[in-house]
């Protein structure tokens, strides 16, 4: 078996701070499969991009996320901000309460399991999407690797977030996504794609490369990494108890069926509303609408 030489980052405190216990059965755990690595804590948010630029542009042509979906995006992030995004492949140990990046790209999702697989010379290049949104008065934009969108599923995220930090799993995410419910309302939006504009009013805009969120709903049964395409689903104006009544059918991905919901694959959208309205990429909540999303093909290497 060939020595790889990698950046390992880690995030200690994702999954409840569970990170932190689990970081020494880990590191065992990848000398013992034969990955020589060296690595660094996350001290806050945004400190996994900075670190794994730096060790991109220094020529580590592999990096490992330790840590949940936000982290793998940083890290992502990271690397195609660097100065040798190509030569560099992206490794995940899904330690986080979601691990729904690892879910849709075939990663394991026990440690123990994506630290033995992290020695596979088998790389598979995704597509990245790429969203671009306002905060603070600023235009910003973010690449992002699963799924990213505006309306509740930000607003549910910004609730999340909020919440203290107790459990891994799912619960968080539902315990969030219930708390919003309650308090949320539908927003007016204006949507175009292509040479089309629509306005409606929606309860959200999911824009997704990969398939899974929020620890196993199957939000986009059709999207595929590699397809050079970003699945858009719409998630009209749909009352309280009628998404109470739908949410079962996410995580079997039937959802799709509802009157309400409709998807369409695109390269490009953007999203507008008159209201404030959130935006989300991989978890994290980026900032605010007007926002667009587009996507960049065949863009990352990732370990499977």
């Amino acid at each position: 078996m060939s020595i790889l030489h990698a950046k390992v980052i880690v995030n200690p405190v994702v999954g409840a701070y569970s990170t932190r216990r689990k970081w020494p059965r880990i590191s065992k755990l990848l000398k013992y499969v034969g990955l020589s690595f060296d690595y660094e804590y996350t001290e806050g948010v945004g400190h996994a991009i900075e670190l794994a630029r730096v060790a991109a542009s220094d020529g580590y042509q592999y990096i490992v996320a330790v840590g949940g979906d936000g982290t793998v995006n940083e890290v992502a992030n990271g690397i195609l901000h660097s100065t040798s995004p190509t030569e560099t492949s992206l490794g995940v140990v899904s330690t986080g309460t979601g691990s729904d990046f690892a879910r849709s790209v075939g990663i394991p999702r026990d440690y123990t399991s994506a630290c033995s697989s992290l020695c596979s010379s088998h790389r598979r290049l995704i597509d990245v999407g790429v969203v671009e949104f306002k905060r603070g008065g600023q235009t910003l934009q973010r690449f992002f690797v699963n799924v990213a969108g505006v309306g509740f599923d930000a607003a549910a995220v910004e609730t999340t977030e909020k919440l203290p930090k107790y459990f891994g799993g799912t619960i968080p995410y539902l315990a969030g996504l219930l708390r919003t419910l309650f308090g949320y309302r539908n927003k007016a939006v204006v949507l175009s794609v292509g040479d089309r504009t629509e306005a409606k009013r929606v309860l959200s805009v999911v824009v997704a490369n990969g398939s899974y969120v929020g620890g196993g709903m199957h939000i986009a049964p059709r999207a595929e990494l590699g397809d050079n395409l970003l699945d858009v689903l719409i998630i009209g104006d749909m009352g309280k108890f009628e998404l109470l009544k739908a949410l079962p059918t996410v995580y079997k991905g039937t959802h799709i069926n509802h009157p309400k919901v409709s998807m369409e694959q695109v390269t490009h959208i953007t999203i507008e509303s008159s209201e404030r309205l959130l935006v989300h990429a991989d978890g994290e909540l980026l900032g605010e609408c007007p926002a667009s999303f587009w996507l960049m093909p065949a863009t990352l290497n990732v370990v499977v």
